[in-house]
């Protein structure tokens, strides 16, 4: 169920309950951060590079075409420099406003793992955009995303030890050991991480 939290620009930001973002907040790192990150940009290569991050990382979707950049110029979370928008190709920058809305987003918490493609998004754009948050929040977010990992693999460590005795046959537990594997290296990758910065 989504709440109402405050954001940049007069607006007010839709997350979920559990301060998590939502798809059409997760569109708003994606373009927000190319931005802060690139420096000014068209509109039309705006667009296609935040489309192509989205697409490959978490394949089509409509829940992920929602936000465009007409809306975030409407909240004042980006301007144009010259031109007006998407008919003369202007050349958009983030605001003050919208860099406030930036790390806001980048603070907000990240659901534990699982198989959907927002949960995947929401990372890698944490993962993108980490170096531009102060040393501190770096290590924080670091530390928020290894602890999911470690609840994940004690979730999953149970059920192995559930499904174990109950499975004489089938292949669910051979996925299951597979799954773990997986999520024991993410661990140690963002332990590693975490001590680098």
């Amino acid at each position: 169920m989504p709440r109402r939290q405050a954001g940049g620009a007069g607006r007010e930001s839709t997350m979920y309950r559990d301060n998590s973002l939502m798809p059409k907040e997760a569109v708003r790192l994606a373009v927000l951060g190319t931005l802060i990150q690139n420096g000014p940009q068209r509109y039309a290569d705006l667009a296609s590079s935040v489309r192509h991050f989205l697409d490959r990382i978490a394949g089509p979707s409509l829940d992920l075409m929602g936000t465009s950049l007409e809306m975030l110029r409407y909240e004042g979370l980006i301007e144009a420099l010259d031109g007006t928008g998407m008919e003369d190709n202007a050349l958009l920058h983030a605001t003050p406003p919208g860099r406030t809305e930036f790390d806001t987003l980048m603070r907000a918490n990240v659901r534990a793992p699982s198989a959907d493609g927002l949960n995947k998004l929401v990372i890698g754009l944490k993962l993108r955009f980490l170096h531009l948050l102060d040393t501190e929040a770096q290590k924080d977010q670091i530390d928020h995303l290894a602890s999911l990992h470690e609840t994940e693999l004690a979730r999953l460590g149970d059920l192995k030890r559930t499904e174990a005795k109950a499975e004489a046959e089938g292949h669910f537990t051979e996925w299951l050991e597979h799954d773990i594997a997986q999520a024991e290296q993410r661990l140690a990758w963002f332990n590693s991480l975490l001590a680098r910065i």
